[in-house]
């Protein structure tokens, strides 16, 4: 990670709730009631801004003027562009492929417009595969199509890569059983929507100082952490800080973080954090 470490990173949480968001349509509970705006959670999403002046990015993928990274581009892209008055895009990294994740892509052709240009965005094989799928209007687009598409240049992720001198890498865990990518850049790692790292991912992760890791509520779920284990993960990796995210509204924000140890708290939409 030597190659990062004259920039600061600046982390925006932009969304920290479950596939359905909170408050849930047509829930009463006290969480989707309440008055405390942490307690409102739209689709998990980040954006991670490049503070500083890369190293000579020799051999990478894009150029260096990579300042601005968006990971997925969740179901609520653009209200959480509008809230967070969210710019500019220079690049997007997918974890995965679920709706939650990749249903505000049509949204990006705004950064287009503004920014005069196509982005570039990173997935792994399947998630490729089924992007190119769902958005054919984008891939194979029609002779004429009205209001415009967005102008992206697709990569594969095949391992470690660099955006303009940011090394970024990408972390395998399983969502339930499908392989899906978190990714760590410096000493920051995300992992949302998993159930489980793999063994040859442990390392990947060592020496990360700033987590954020999936913790969906108290009881068990066939494909996500829940809060007793994704507290085992924060024990294993022992970072400086650690967020939970892609919670659900079983997990109330101020009782939950009061009963959560030292150094760990539920993250919310807004959270800015520094590495």
């Amino acid at each position: 990670m030597a190659g990062s470490r004259l920039l600061n990173l600046k982390v925006t949480v932009l969304g920290s709730g479950t596939s359905h968001g909170v408050p849930m349509i047509g829930c009463d509970c006290a969480t989707c009631r309440s008055a405390d705006p942490r307690d409102t959670r739209s689709r998990p999403s980040i954006l991670i801004e490049v503070v500083g002046t890369p190293p000579a990015a020799a051999g990478s993928a894009i150029a260096t003027g990579v300042r601005s990274i968006l990971v997925d581009t969740s179901t609520d892209l653009r209200t959480q562009a509008l809230r967070h008055d969210l710019r500019r895009v220079d690049a997007i990294l997918f974890t995965h492929s679920h709706a939650d994740h990749i249903f505000g892509l049509d949204d990006v052709r705004r950064f287009n417009v503004v920014q005069h240009g196509a982005i570039p965005f990173f997935a792994d094989e399947r998630t490729l595969a089924d992007l190119r799928r769902t958005f054919s209007y984008i891939f194979t687009p029609p002779a004429a199509i009205g209001g415009g598409i967005p102008q992206l240049v697709p990569f594969r992720i095949g391992g470690p890569f660099s955006l303009g001198g940011v090394e970024v890498t990408p972390v395998p865990v399983l969502h339930g059983a499908r392989p899906i990518l978190g990714f760590r850049l410096d000493r920051f790692a995300y992992l949302t929507d998993c159930s489980a790292i793999p063994a040859a991912s442990w390392p990947l992760l060592e020496g990360v100082e700033l987590l954020i890791v999936d913790a969906l509520r108290h009881r068990t779920h066939p494909t996500h952490f829940n809060v007793e284990e994704a507290l085992a993960v924060v024990a294993r990796l022992r970072p400086r800080q650690a967020y939970f995210t892609h919670i659900c509204h079983d997990l109330p924000h101020a009782e939950t973080c009061a009963a959560l140890p030292a150094g760990v708290e539920l993250a919310y939409d807004g959270l800015i954090l520094s590495v």
